[in-house]
Order: C-alpha cells, then structure tokens, then sequence
C-alpha cells in the first residue's frame, strides 16, 4: 500500500511540476535572463550596407558596423548589459530567433505576416518614404513592359533572396514561374538579373533603384505588390517571454526614430560604406 501510495504521490508531484512549468518561465523572461547574464546577444547578418557591414581594417565585434548595430548597442546599454554580436547568414538569423538560441535580430528586417507568427516584431523604423517605395520588381533596362505584374512574372525566371519577405511576395503572389533561384544575398540576385541569369528580381524597390541608377542597364517597372509599405524595418525576438524585453526595445526604437538619430546614423554609415567601396542599399 506504501509503494502504491509512494507511486500516486510521485505522478501528483510530477503532474504539478508540468502544471506550474509556464508559470516559472514567465516569471524568468528572457529580459530578466539577460539582465542575469549581463549581456544581450543578437544576431545579424553583416552584409547590408547601411544597415550592418564588415570594416574590414577592424577585428573582433568592432569590425562590425553600420546603423542597425548602433541601435542594437542602444538597446543593451538601456537594459544595462553588454551587447555580444552573433553574424549569421540571413536565414539563420530567422531560425535562430524563432528557436529562441538569440535574444533578438536586427538585420534589415521587414515586417511580414509569416514572420509575425514566428517571432515578436517590434515597431516599425527607417520607413520608406517617397515615389520609388514599396516592394516590386528589377528587370533588364527596356524589359519593364514586359513584366507587368504577378501574372506575367509565372513566364520569368525569378532571383530573390533565401528566406526574405520577397520570397514570401513570391509564394503570396506568384506561385510558379519559369524557374526562381534564391541567393543569400540580393547583391547576388541584382547581378543575376544584369548578367541575363534571371528575369526579374523580386525587391524593396528603393533599394534596387539605388543598385540600378549605380551600375546601369536595369530598371524598376511601376509594378508594386500590394502590401503594407509603412510597417519599416523591425527588431526581432522570440516568440515567448520577451513581451518585456520588446516593450523595452520598442521604447529604444520609438525615442531614437522620433528624434531623428537612425536618420542621422543612416546617412552616417552610408557615406562609412561607399567610404569602403561598399555598395549601399536604401
């Protein structure tokens, strides 16, 4: 009877640890975590000038540059931690965050639906403004007749970048096509579409103006996807028990967009990176 009651009392005990389980991880967030550790970690990939890029006559975190670092320093110091940098390729800056290995993102990061469900995202900042807004196409100077819209983009031969919100436009929006090539990089997809290996590269489209007016021969047809163009740029967490830690976050981001200090940053890194012989994405 001891042994049977022994045996009841454990599957009690143990049946209560998995019930309270939620409730001690939300008492020890994650910003309470970092706090703890006395450092925030944040992934990022280090190839989007003006964003984040390798200085590369610099060693160590300091190599690492541009406006989205300054901000993610911003944040650590308002939280009272050191920031440690993680860089990554781009996808595994998501998969990362959404598997709660980092703290939080910050890589040039657009908001997007499918994103929202994986991850916190925090406000918006770095907005794009003005007529070559939103999201759309690079095609071949004289071609921009020809792709017109979603539907005549399934006859193409699509580049994006691996695991962006464009690549999202081209699975909402598109579908199917002659054949979609994804790269690591939108540096690479612009150049595959200049070197006639794609048709058209899906892209912000302030971004590939700027590549365009720079190298010559490519265009931006008036095609845009019909998406939210206001949300910005975002910093991203895990989903769970960071609801503090983005109420921080989203306190840091607010006061310094408001200000006009990501502005200032910006154009700050963006004259740092042509300084390199960087091309600079805006």
């Amino acid at each position: 009877m001891k042994k049977i009651l022994a045996i009841a009392l454990s599957a009690v005990m143990l049946f209560s640890m998995v019930g309270c389980g939620g409730t001690k991880a939300e008492a020890k967030d994650r910003l309470a975590q970092i706090k703890e550790k006395g450092y925030i970690e944040m992934a990022t990939e280090p190839y989007w000038a003006p964003n984040e890029f390798i200085d590369p006559a610099k060693t160590g975190d300091e190599q690492y540059v541009g406006m989205d670092i300054e901000l993610g320093k911003a944040i650590a110091a308002k939280i009272g931690v050191e920031l440690k940098l993680v860089p990554l390729e781009f996808t595994a800056v998501l998969s990362g965050v959404t598997e709660g290995k980092y703290d939080m993102g910050i890589s040039a990061l657009a908001w997007s639906a499918e994103r929202a469900e994986a991850m916190n995202m925090s406000v918006g900042y770095n907005l794009t403004k003005g007529e070559v807004s939103g999201y759309g196409f690079l095609v071949r100077e004289g071609e921009e007749n020809k792709w017109v819209d979603a539907q005549a983009a399934k006859g193409a031969v699509i580049a994006t970048q691996s695991g962006s919100v464009q690549e999202g436009f081209y699975k909402e929006f598109i579908g199917e096509c002659k054949e979609l090539k994804l790269f690591s990089s939108m540096t690479d997809c612009y150049l595959a579409v200049a070197e006639g290996k794609a048709d058209i590269c899906i892209t912000d489209c302030a971004s590939g103006k700027l590549y365009a007016d720079a190298n010559g021969g490519l265009a931006i047809p008036d095609f845009r996807f019909d998406v939210d163009e206001g949300s910005g740029t975002r910093v991203v967490t895990p989903k769970e028990g960071t609801d503090s830690l983005m109420a921080v976050i989203n306190e840091v981001v607010t006061e310094l967009e408001e200000s006009g200090q990501i502005q200032a940053w910006k154009e700050q890194y963006s004259e740092y990176a042509k300084s390199l012989g960087i091309d600079v994405n805006e």
